[in-house]
């Protein structure tokens, strides 16, 4: 059965808001929520950029949805700080946690000052981190030398049942790498034969848990104006790899952006007016084999889209 969630935007809305907004949808019904931790925004336009293990807390303690956060250990954030706070949070919300763990991006990552590695030294960090984490949740004291350093580090609180740790892929290349990790795997809405790629690299080479699928969709009354919401939010975030990876500012985006076509941001942004045309393309994501949905308006202003697909999508969704 598919459930469906709500995508909680830190880059484009202010965290007191977005918690209103969160607790909104929980109301409204939809039953879970994730989020991504970004310490900058995809565009100057969008504006916003809170801290999401702070926003995670407050969420987790005044809701009782299912949380997730996408995060990178490594450069902002050494994966023994990382471990604590995944266990923390574990701890006091048992059950309700899990974090997917990707190779970040330099847009969030460059104000440490260090260089900014290439994707294979990402990527190796990236398995040396999960490792690093994984460890320490189980209970283990950790030194470890290699792309990150780790003297004596150890828990000492524990989360019972440890907060899964899932992986974050576009690529059908990372769906297969990170399987031999991996306890889930989550995307973004692509074509569905890329989907389908990704699915079958991820299940071939191993990976176990669950399918989710972040969808960028824009609603409004009118067909023109749910276009120009997913155009005016969000085409800063269709440049697309390897830039996406590289790019280390907001105005930086909003250059390559300014220079693409609307049709770019149409084509990774489902804007309809039509509810029955979200319906269905949502459920062509569920017969890919998704078994969680989470839902991104990319609008700034989420209560209209909440209970307009809490009444009639989530419904037709999950019937």
């Amino acid at each position: 059965m598919v459930r469906v969630g709500f995508h909680a935007s830190h880059e484009q809305i202010s965290p007191r808001q977005l918690l209103v907004d969160l607790q909104h949808a929980e109301r409204a019904g939809f039953q879970m929520a994730m989020c991504s931790d970004h310490l900058a925004p995809w565009s100057v336009e969008q504006g916003h950029s809170g801290y999401a293990w702070s926003w995670l807390a407050a969420a987790l303690a005044t809701t009782d949805l299912e949380l997730g956060c996408v995060s990178a250990p490594g450069q902002r954030y050494h994966p023994a700080v990382h471990a604590q706070k995944i266990a923390t949070l574990g701890q006091m919300f048992p059950g309700r946690f899990w974090v997917a763990l990707g190779s970040g991006e330099a847009v969030n990552e460059h104000v440490t000052g260090e260089r900014w590695p290439a994707k294979a030294e990402r990527e190796q960090r990236l398995d040396e981190c999960v490792s690093i984490i994984r460890r320490l949740l189980e209970g283990k004291e950790v030194s470890h030398t290699g792309a990150v350093t780790v003297d004596r580090a150890r828990l000492w609180e524990r989360a019972d049942p440890r907060p899964r740790l899932i992986a974050p892929v576009v690529s059908v290349e990372s769906a297969a790498r990170v399987a031999a990790w991996a306890e889930g795997m989550v995307t973004l809405n692509q074509p569905h034969e890329r989907l389908r790629e990704v699915v079958d690299a991820y299940r071939g080479a191993g990976g176990s848990g669950p399918l989710s699928l972040q969808v960028h969709l824009s609603w409004a009354p009118t067909q023109q104006q749910a276009e120009d919401i997913a155009v005016q939010q969000w085409r800063g975030n269709v440049v697309g790899p390897p830039l996406t990876w590289d790019i280390d500012t907001p105005a930086g985006f909003d250059t390559i952006a300014a220079h693409l076509p609307r049709t770019s941001t149409l084509a990774a942004v489902r804007a309809s007016a039509d509810l029955g045309q979200h319906i269905a393309w949502l459920r062509e994501y569920a017969e890919l084999g998704f078994e969680d949905i989470y839902l991104h308006h990319v609008g700034q202003q989420q209560a209209d889209f909440i209970d307009a697909f809490a009444g009639e999508v989530i419904p037709a969704l999950v019937s």
